[in-house]
């Protein structure tokens, strides 16, 4: 017999979203470190990261497989840690807390303590982490059964939350986002490592059964091919990777402040953020389970 996922989209786009918002976090506590007067920015990234998690959260809790239609599960969920799902929702209350804490202190004018900065990038990491253990656990699934994905999720993760606060200073505070050089340079370096572990989960899972060479033949020559290749890989990572590199490393320092520059930096990001979603729709929906093989009685 054959184990059918019932994950599809809602689930994708929870957990793009989980990712994000603990990546927007991460963004603001290293401005905080190396660009503290980026001020605006940093409360970008409060406001991004507990909006998107709770409204991940919010899909998923609609998700017609469980959510609403099965509340017991949520109840459960808190008794059993030794479930990977248990640890999420520690996780993820936790996160949350303390980024709505950060944005509470950001509407009061006060500053956000470095203790906060701290605690709210451990959980935020552990809560992109997370999002690629949950699907690690179905061991059914070769594409989603492998060590690297919690990896490549985190660095997707802090890729697409360093994008939405560079997105959105981009039209809000210019300025701000002119003086971040460091920032920018490492969200450049992140595509290049998500690119690289994409291709390295990809080899990896193709050698480990038919299951996993049948899940990687649908992405790169299969029906998600298009979407692979043209949505993923090129959007979502090389075209972001060489605009970045042109922008910081060849163009005149004038050109790259310039308002042009900076809609070529908007669209590069929005890229990584269309990237991130794909990263994850492509790894749910194109995981193809083992076959079991059940005696006749």
């Amino acid at each position: 017999m054959t184990f059918e996922p019932i994950w599809g989209s809602i689930i994708a786009w929870y957990l793009f979203l989980a990712g994000l918002g603990g990546g927007a976090f991460v963004t603001s506590a290293f401005l905080g470190w190396r660009h503290p007067e980026a001020v605006n920015m940093r409360k970008i990234g409060h406001i991004v990261a507990p909006v998107a998690v709770v409204i991940g959260l919010v899909l998923l809790m609609f998700d017609a497989e469980g959510g609403l239609h099965n509340p017991l599960r949520f109840a459960l969920l808190l008794t059993n840690f030794g479930s990977v799902m248990t640890w999420g929702v520690v996780f993820l209350a936790g996160f949350t807390v303390l980024a709505l804490v950060a944005l509470l202190l950001d509407i009061l004018k006060k500053n956000v303590p470095v203790w906060l900065d701290i605690a709210g990038t451990v959980f935020g990491v552990a809560v992109a982490m997370y999002t690629g253990a949950l699907l690690g656990v179905c061991k059914t699934f070769p594409l989603w059964n492998n060590a690297l994905l919690p990896v490549l999720f985190l660095v997707s993760a802090l890729s697409a939350g360093a994008a939405s606060v560079l997105l959105i200073s981009i039209v809000k505070h210019a300025d701000e986002f002119n003086r971040v050089g460091v920032l920018k340079k490492f969200h450049f370096c992140l595509p290049i490592i998500e690119l690289v572990l994409v291709a390295a989960l990809l080899f990896i899972t193709s050698s480990n059964s038919v299951a996993g060479w049948n899940s990687v033949v649908s992405l790169v020559s299969g029906g998600y091919a298009v979407l692979f290749w043209f949505g993923l890989v090129l959007i979502g990572l090389v075209i972001p990777t060489a605009l970045e590199t042109w922008l910081l490393f060849f163009s005149p320092k004038e050109f790259e402040e310039s308002r042009k520059a900076h809609w070529i930096s908007f669209g590069s990001d929005a890229g990584v953020l269309i990237g991130g979603f794909l990263l994850r729709y492509l790894v749910v929906v194109a995981a193809l389970p083992l076959t079991m093989v059940v005696p006749a009685l």
